[in-house]
């Protein structure tokens, strides 16, 4: 029996750029996603670029932001030429800040809170930016099994998640851990080169991949023109 592409992955190509013919095309559905850097890596605007992409091919998403408002979340995508208010008004975008502010508060909430909410019943897909900062600093070994094991249960009912993590606001072994279950693992990082600030995707993991891989993908952010690749960062 066919499916349809919500069902095998959720596509997030758009006119504007050319990420998704360099990373896999679709993001598998029923999976986890990591999306790992530091401060500053680009963790929140790859997150946006993916959100904007999905909403662009049908997808249904949650978002829950731990840095900014609502409002202020949502003015960041316009400011990068991603206009979602239309996506917002039909119900196909839901935006939760810890701070408020236009959408549901969620103040003072741990990580088991964010995934019983009953917002993420009906999603496709949930994206937490940055995760890290619900979770616990250090974890033990059933702390850990029990976060592994919520996010495979939560997966397992037809959704993906995707989180930003901070390597550096988690103990090694939950990262290693979120990292080694995941079926999509990008890693960010930049570099200085000739006084400029370089930018750089390092797809580590992609399972069940629509389309071709680069193994590492340079890119850049113009505002009002949005996610941009840099082809000549492109291995």
């Amino acid at each position: 029996m066919d499916v349809t592409p919500l069902e095998d992955g959720f596509p997030f190509g758009i006119e504007q750029d050319s990420l998704a013919d360099s990373m896999g095309a679709k993001i598998p559905n029923r999976s986890l996603g990591i999306l790992a850097g530091p401060i500053g890596s680009g963790k929140s605007l790859i997150c946006q670029r993916l959100i904007y992409g999905m909403l662009e091919n049908g997808a249904k998403i949650v978002v829950v932001t731990t840095e900014l408002t609502t409002r202020g979340w949502i003015e960041q995508m316009h400011s990068l030429g991603y206009d979602i208010l239309e996506y917002i008004n039909e119900g196909k975008l839901l935006v939760i800040s810890r701070f408020g502010t236009i959408a549901e508060s969620v103040p003072d909430v741990g990580f088991e809170e964010v995934l019983s909410s009953e917002s993420m019943e009906e999603t496709d897909l949930v994206f937490i930016d940055s995760a890290s900062q619900l979770m616990p600093d250090e974890m033990d070994d059933k702390a850990r099994f029990d976060l592994i094991d919520r996010l495979r249960r939560f997966t397992a009912g037809n959704r993906t998640i995707i989180l930003g993590i901070d390597e550096e606001e988690l103990d090694p072994a939950t990262v290693r851990a979120l990292k080694t279950t995941s079926e999509v693992l990008i890693d960010l990082s930049t570099n200085i080169i000739g006084g400029d600030l370089k930018r750089q995707i390092k797809v580590t993991r992609f399972l069940r991949a629509a389309g071709p891989l680069q193994a590492t993908i340079g890119w850049r952010v113009e505002p009002g023109m949005g996610f941009i690749v840099d082809i000549t960062a492109v291995s």
